[in-house]
């Protein structure tokens, strides 16, 4: 069966990396892989009820991932429709290609601890698109941004889902977390920015001329409103977890709905034919449902190899043969970008208890790094990759040859930084 398994998903993945070669759609592939993986793990099984109860598990995390994905795009994609990313991108007056690129960079650094990596690519990519209407130089950007939200969503409890994970699970703390995180995070930014900037030349192509907005139809005010309504409403999904312990896709959808109910009022009067582009409806037929798919299929993949055990045997393995905590923790940061980094950090959470490793330990936060950043060396490597690829169609190859190399430079400079670091102080 692991066999199987295994063969299953390298011939899925390369189906998935090989997608504009073959012609075939990445969700598709990775939702045949999802099924196929499941199918092969149920044949195998003599207890059939207990694969249907380990796939509805698996299938209620899944739900919370893409139903947030889903609330998030949605949201943004209505300040969108509002031209509300205007009121940004009208103060960002910068041209040159290369203080563009630090400008964009920065801000999603910061932005991503705050409303997490997933929600930060989103908001960026979309305000990209305004800025920038060349594809080509478009992608170098998005790249940058994807790089940015992972590292800045490293050392925040709330900026990436592993390291929530550990935080609930009482591995980490907020505060430790934070601080020391945060400088390595920081280099693991600026390396490849600092490589790409050099490649970075002349001023970006002027964006096409967009529609003046029909005052009648859509007043600045409501612009502002929905603008500044759906910002905060993000940045409140962080709080609402902590004050309810809700998981944050009930905070978005929370969200949606008062931001469902702000649009209703402010369009009421207007006719159907007016307010129709302003609607929710509409922004849900325009958020890309084939990347929420791919996302499905691929979660499904992982959790089958996750329940078989194959993920867990990996990690004990890894253990048994490296016998290095760095090189553990480095092999496996690098392994997220292959492997989705929930599973493999809730194979590593069982594994090793808060006996063996107290809270706050070196190893725990240096996982809490590697497998937050990991993931930037390939663009299906992360959520924030995952959903960047399916806004701007970039294609694996393309991420491989142009952003791999500086994001792996900079993972290993942050893990650097932070091995020192911790040898100073202790």
């Amino acid at each position: 069966m692991a066999t199987l398994l295994i063969l299953v998903f390298i011939i899925g993945y390369i189906a998935i990396a090989t997608e504009h070669q073959i012609k075939i759609n990445k969700a598709a592939s990775a939702l045949v892989t999802g099924v196929i993986c499941w199918t092969i793990y149920m044949s195998y099984n003599t207890d059939k009820h207990l694969v249907t109860h380990e796939l509805t598990e698996q299938l209620g995390e899944m739900a919370g991932i893409l139903f947030f994905l889903m609330g998030a795009m949605t949201i943004v994609e209505l300040i969108d429709a509002h031209n509300g990313f205007d009121i940004i991108t009208k103060r960002i007056k910068q041209t040159n290609k290369r203080k563009l690129l630090w400008i964009i960079s920065l801000i999603t650094f910061f932005l991503s601890p705050i409303l997490d990596n997933l929600t930060t690519t989103i908001v960026m990519v979309s305000m990209v698109r305004v800025l920038i209407s060349e594809q080509e130089e478009r992608m170098f950007f998005v790249g940058m941004i994807v790089i940015a939200a992972n590292a800045g969503g490293a050392w925040s409890p709330i900026g990436d889902v592993t390291t929530t994970m550990m935080w609930i699970g009482g591995q980490v703390t907020a505060w430790n977390i934070t601080t020391q995180l945060l400088l390595p995070s920081l280099v693991c930014l600026l390396v490849p920015l600092s490589i790409l900037s050099l490649r970075m030349k002349g001023n970006i192509a002027p964006p096409a001329a967009q529609p003046v907005i029909d005052t009648d139809v859509l007043p600045v005010s409501q612009q502002k409103i929905v603008f500044f309504s759906g910002v905060f409403i993000l940045c409140m999904v962080p709080v609402f977890k902590g004050v309810t312990h809700l998981p944050p896709y009930m905070g978005v959808l929370i969200g949606l709905g008062i931001l469902w109910i702000i649009t209703e009022i402010i369009h009421g009067k207007k006719d159907e034919e007016d307010k129709h582009a302003f609607s929710v409806t509409h922004a849900l037929r325009k958020i890309d449902t084939p990347s929420i798919l791919f996302f499905l299929g691929i979660l499904l993949s992982i959790a089958a190899l996750q329940v078989s055990g194959l993920l867990t045997g990996l990690a004990t393995w890894m253990t048994n043969t490296l016998q290095n905590d760095n090189v553990i923790v480095l092999s496996l940061g690098v392994l997220s970008s292959l492997i989705d980094n929930v599973p493999l950090v809730a194979a590593v959470q069982g594994m090793y208890t808060l006996e063996q490793y107290p809270t706050d330990h070196y190893f725990w936060e240096l996982l809490a790094y590697c497998t937050g950043t990991g993931g930037s060396a390939l663009i299906i490597g992360s959520a924030a990759g995952v959903a960047a690829m399916g806004m701007e169609s970039i294609g694996f190859f393309w991420y491989l040859k142009k952003m791999t190399l500086p994001a792996l430079a900079g993972f290993f400079a942050g893990a650097g930084v932070y091995v020192v670091m911790y040898n100073l102080m202790h």
